[in-house]
């Protein structure tokens, strides 16, 4: 019996080392949840819950969540460089604070598609800068999603992503078959049933493409995925594609059980028992965005209903006509009580990805 992540460093990880991370995931049966941040108030909490739980937390930057980072109307004309400047600040916070958490952090981007492409190009001109200065990247891992092209064009791209990354240390996530629902200004509302279900032949094709190249890479195969939380009835999850993948290419390539790391998207509002049935057939990785930006606007609406009689004016209150509200209104003080109230939905998370304490378990 041995402490599971004795040798992992706390800070922003390298490609290299977020794949053993992934690795003792698999084998442990435990996922690692993936949210998205926009601001410095959603990195400090997603941090502080990390710390308290003991486990790895990977923290992610989506296109226009990178944009918000540096104010809608900063005056920059190439859109992209928005996204690249809000992305790279955020980036090199955390590798500023995330040691003082003594925490591993995987630091990732997520749906990259096709029109914003120049958007990763830009990343990775930063990664490699940091790599040259620091030894590691900035980020830890970059996804690609071209769900919406045909799958030699899909991992013909992908391929040639891949390759320019894997000297730096970056693990590149790809998708097969579209994640349903609305996410980033990408609309997949209307998609056809069929489009959102990954086939084992589809899976062990990229896998086969890649491996050639690196293995620093994970795979987002759809099996109903839905961004959001939707009603139940109108979701049909067959994770029974993910083990029936791992088993194909097992055996078509001779590999030891469950060679794929899957990322499972749109993992908030889906039943615990999917999570931990997608869990036991390789999935390391696990979004849960929704759930966090629900949980921080319900955090902000509680303070307000306990405090609104505090919150109708400056000055004025039920204890006296003269005496301040500033205490209030103040901004750290509503904002550290959402903090707080998502804090314990994130604890909640990691107990349902089988992931609380990691650091100190043994196995």
């Amino acid at each position: 019996m041995k402490k599971l992540l004795k040798n992992i460093k706390s800070g922003v990880m390298s490609g290299l080392e977020a794949k053993k991370i992934f690795k003792i995931a698999k084998k442990n049966n435990f996922a690692i949840p993936a949210i998205n941040c926009c601001n410095f108030d959603t990195i400090n909490c997603v941090l502080e819950a990390s710390k308290k739980i003991n486990s790895p937390i990977i923290i992610q930057f989506s296109y226009t969540g990178s944009s918000f980072f540096i104010g809608k109307k900063i005056e920059i004309k190439n859109i992209h460089e928005k996204s690249i400047l809000g992305a790279t600040i955020a980036a090199k916070y955390i590798h500023k604070i995330s040691k003082f958490y003594n925490i591993p952090v995987i630091l990732h981007t997520d749906h990259c598609h096709k029109e914003i492409l120049p958007w990763l190009d830009g990343l990775i001109l930063e990664d490699k800068k940091f790599f040259k200065k620091k030894g590691k990247p900035l980020f830890t891992s970059h996804m690609i999603d071209l769900s919406k092209e045909n799958i030699k064009n899909n991992i013909k791209i992908c391929s040639k992503y891949l390759k320019k990354i894997k000297n730096i240390n970056i693990i590149l996530e790809i998708e097969l078959g579209c994640t349903g629902g609305e996410e980033d200004g990408v609309d997949n509302t209307n998609i056809e049933k069929k489009h959102l279900y990954t086939t084992p032949k589809e899976i062990a094709y990229s896998y086969n493409k890649l491996i050639k190249i690196s293995n620093l890479f994970t795979i987002a195969a759809s099996f109903g995925n839905v961004h959001g939380v939707y009603y139940h009835k109108n979701i049909i999850l067959k994770p029974k594609i993910l083990i029936d993948s791992q088993k194909y290419i097992s055996k078509k390539y001779n590999l030891n059980n469950k060679p794929i790391d899957f990322v499972f998207h749109g993992g908030s509002g889906s039943k615990i028992s999917i999570i931990k049935k997608a869990i036991s057939y390789g999935v390391i990785k696990i979004n849960v965005d929704t759930d966090i930006q629900w949980n921080l606007w319900k955090g902000i609406f509680k303070f307000y209903k306990k405090n609104k009689s505090y919150l109708k004016s400056q000055i004025g209150n039920p204890k006296g006509k003269k005496l301040p509200n500033k205490k209030y209104y103040d901004p750290r003080n509503w904002i550290r009580y959402s903090q707080k109230y998502t804090i314990k939905k994130i604890k909640k998370i990691f107990e349902n990805l089988n992931s609380i304490n990691i650091l100190n378990k043994k196995f």
